[in-house]
């Protein structure tokens, strides 16, 4: 009597005879011990259920659903320990009476073989479409139509508009009637004479505003709400692109700007620590 080194030695006794005849189970079997591999690493590596795994090296099918779901498994699980597939098949065609004819049933090999893969819904992708689709909502709102065509034209380089022409010409004297809101009084205090400030304000609605430096480095952009302002300052000059000039008030170097800009309108201004200038 010998006694087996290996865990994985499952062999019945009345197969111990070296002439015996190999059943398709017992093949499998001593294939995947010669392969070094467990039942696990074969139901791993087939994705076929390791109840079904044991079931056909014990030489039984009944848990297949069936011997065209058993053909299949067989010849999976022969290619993964390395066995020619078609010798199992022949044998098994041939202990079964023939090949059979298909089994009308639901397609219960690919179910089981892909259920130990099954995992829930893929939320992270369900989220990520949710969000692309509120920002894509909110972006079409805000703009109505004209802020994008505001945005390709900022990212296309265009130029701002000179000084000259995006600047109002109030009068000298005149001073800010009602603006909504009232630009703070620190935001006019810090308009030192050798820089130039410029205060953003939505007083009407909301407007996406993009402002750079001299240096055309971006120090805002983004979607100002109604009540809310921005203030930027430069050495020389500072450069605006409104999405919306209608909702937006200016004040530059503590001074409020009076164009008539209209709703919906997109404007690129750039104003100097000269301006506002007298018309």
């Amino acid at each position: 009597m010998s006694i087996g080194n290996s865990p994985e030695d499952e062999r019945p006794f009345e197969d111990d005879r070296e002439d015996a005849h190999l059943s398709i189970g017992r093949t499998l079997q001593q294939a995947r011990i010669a392969a070094g591999l467990t039942v696990d690493d074969v139901s791993t590596a087939t994705r076929v259920r390791i109840a079904i795994v044991h079931a056909i090296e014990a030489d039984d099918f009944a848990p297949c659903g069936g011997d065209v779901y058993a053909r299949g498994h067989l010849r999976t699980l022969a290619k993964a320990v390395h066995l020619d597939p078609e010798p199992l098949l022949a044998q098994f065609s041939a202990e079964r009476g023939g090949r059979p004819a298909p089994t009308p049933a639901a397609p219960l090999f690919e179910a089981e073989r892909i259920r130990p893969e099954r995992r829930g819904p893929n939320w992270t992708a369900a989220m990520v479409a949710a969000i692309v689709a509120v920002v894509g909502f909110v972006g079409f709102t805000a703009f109505k139509g004209g802020g994008d065509d505001g945005r390709d034209q900022v990212a296309e380089g265009s130029t701002p508009t000179t000084s000259t022409t995006a600047s109002a010409t109030p009068k000298k004297d005149s001073k800010p009637v009602d603006p909504k809101p009232e630009p703070s009084d620190s935001a006019i205090a810090a308009a030192p004479q050798d820089k130039v400030t410029v205060q953003v304000s939505a007083a009407d609605g909301r407007s996406w505003i993009s402002a750079k430096d001299h240096n055309g480095r971006l120090l805002f952009d983004g979607l100002l709400k109604q009540g809310e302002s921005k203030t930027f300052q430069d050495s020389s000059k500072i450069n605006l692109v409104l999405g919306d000039a209608g909702a937006i008030q200016l004040y530059v170097n503590g001074k409020k700007i009076e164009d008539d800009f209209q709703p919906g309108a997109v404007e690129r201004l750039t104003y100097t620590k000269g301006d506002p200038q007298v018309g």
